[in-house]
């Protein structure tokens, strides 16, 4: 009988979560749906000394804000409560108990002063420290406060890993590890494995890092008789530059500053499950329907990947294009700018319709709207007529005032619609012997104050005819005051 295919992301609450953590709960996320599983979120909370306030609920919110829903775990409950380890001491020490009374764990009395002196020793002589050449013969029987050690049998192994492949390790790298420290808190070397077979994990997902404790994992799967699940090794995510992994130490952008950002959920999983993974072609954007569909381990590469922040930014911009405005007017309601809160939604979307092309994440929402709302300054104006960014403008001399004047003569007899703009200015760059490159940009600095805007006819439209008549006036005697 095939089992149900179960999946878990168990993440330590010790700091905020990164595109690189994320993104191994991503695939087992997909993995379950993918088989119609189950997904678990558990959360590994026994490393009190590095865990930070709010850590928990920071996983909750991210994973929410990716669109990873979770089938038990917190907030969703289930039968294999509960799913936050600090409340699952006494099962933890249940199992111990088992290793000790089979002779495969023992108390350790060795102190931290002792255990440094015995890796300075193995170091002294170029050896690699092992803690079970120094094991005591007879160790003291096991009280609370005291450390449990596991007592290896080192062999040989040989396991599969679903995306690594065949791999093998000799009994020299198996050591004699901790299992439940003097604090009463279980090690992630121990505690992972008891859940795991508790929770019922069939496919287990997580980071290259643990790949070297693999063998040692695999002894105390053997000492305990557990079944192995399927092991599926995550290779490294880098930043865009490379180098070292992702990583909240070397300032990984936390996964819900993409939230603040405005990235939304659609593009950030498309561009997290596509870092690393393809479906065999050249498709670039998938949805989560498709990548459900689609998603095999077979089909993660076997090296390191880097997460492209600006792709991100890319894809973001095209699922932005395909929003309707109504949709798009919602998800923009917290990046107006503070002169825009006033504005009716009927103005509020024809001012959206017009950035949609230009916008990639909504936090530059506010740049790009900015002149819809508030009157360009004279300094801008001035500055971008005496300092133009525009190449063919800084090219050769034009007289903006004579330019400007024409463009107000002809747009007088506008009836401001898009179409009778797009005409007009049409007609002016004839009538001027100019070019888009010239003209376009002398209206754009008058009625925006900017080096840049949408498209000139529907930005003059959107405006308005009183208002751009009034900001081409402004800007035509705030030159001749000038020069």
């Amino acid at each position: 009988m095939t089992k149900t295919v179960r999946t878990r992301f168990a993440p330590s609450p010790t700091g905020a979560l990164h595109a690189g953590t994320v993104r191994t709960a991503l695939f087992a996320w997909l993995t379950a749906r993918h088989a119609g599983g189950q997904f678990i979120l558990r959360i590994e909370d026994t490393d009190k000394a590095r865990e930070v306030e709010s850590g928990t609920r920071n996983i909750i919110e991210a994973l929410k804000y990716l669109g990873l829903d979770w089938d038990e775990g917190p907030d969703a409950g289930g039968s294999h409560e509960p799913y936050i380890q600090s409340e699952r001491l006494p099962i933890y020490l249940e199992w111990a108990q088992k290793l000790l009374d089979n002779g495969r764990a023992y108390a350790d009395p060795t102190d931290e002063a002792k255990l440094n002196e015995l890796r300075e020793g193995a170091k002294a002589v170029k050896k690699p420290f092992l803690y079970r050449e120094h094991r005591p013969e007879n160790p003291p029987k096991w009280e609370a406060g005291m450390p449990i050690r596991f007592k290896s049998e080192p062999r040989a192994y040989e396991w599969h890993d679903e995306v690594m492949g065949d791999l093998s390790a000799g009994p020299e790298v198996i050591d004699d590890f901790i299992l439940v420290k003097a604090d009463g808190f279980p090690t992630y070397n121990f505690a992972h494995i008891i859940d795991d077979h508790l929770m019922e994990i069939t496919h287990l997902m997580r980071s290259q890092e643990f790949i070297s404790s693999m063998p040692n994992f695999l002894n105390l799967y053997d000492a305990l008789e557990l079944e192995r699940p399927v092991f599926a090794t995550m290779p490294l995510v880098l930043p865009e530059e490379g180098g070292k992994k992702l990583s909240k130490r070397l300032g990984a952008k936390q996964l819900l500053d993409y939230q603040k950002m405005g990235i939304l959920p659609a593009a950030l999983m498309n561009a997290l499950a596509t870092t690393g993974w393809s479906d065999g072609t050249e498709q670039e954007i998938f949805s989560k329907d498709e990548l459900i569909a689609k998603f095999e381990l077979s089909r993660v590469q076997k090296g390191s990947a880097r997460f492209d922040e600006k792709r991100l930014i890319y894809l973001n911009g095209h699922y932005i294009r395909e929003l309707p405005i109504d949709e798009l007017l919602k998800l923009a309601e917290d990046y107006w700018p503070e002169s825009a809160k006033k504005a009716d939604d009927a103005y509020k979307k024809k001012v959206l319709a017009l950035v949609q092309e230009r916008l990639k994440y909504f936090d530059e929402l506010w740049l790009l709207v900015k002149p819809f709302f508030e009157e360009p300054a004279d300094r801008d104006i001035l500055e971008l007529y005496e300092n133009p960014v525009d190449k063919q403008l800084a090219k050769q001399p034009v007289d903006y005032k004579q330019l400007l004047s024409a463009v107000i003569d002809e747009l007088k007899e506008s009836d401001f619609s898009a179409e009778d703009l797009q005409k007009r200015l049409n007609q002016l760059l004839e009538e001027l012997d100019s070019k888009p490159a010239i003209l376009f940009p002398v209206i754009r600095i008058a009625v925006t104050g900017s080096a840049s805007s949408p498209e000139m006819a529907g930005t003059l439209a959107v405006l308005g005819k009183e208002k751009s008549l009034a900001r081409l006036q402004g800007a035509l005697k705030l030159l001749a005051v000038s020069r």
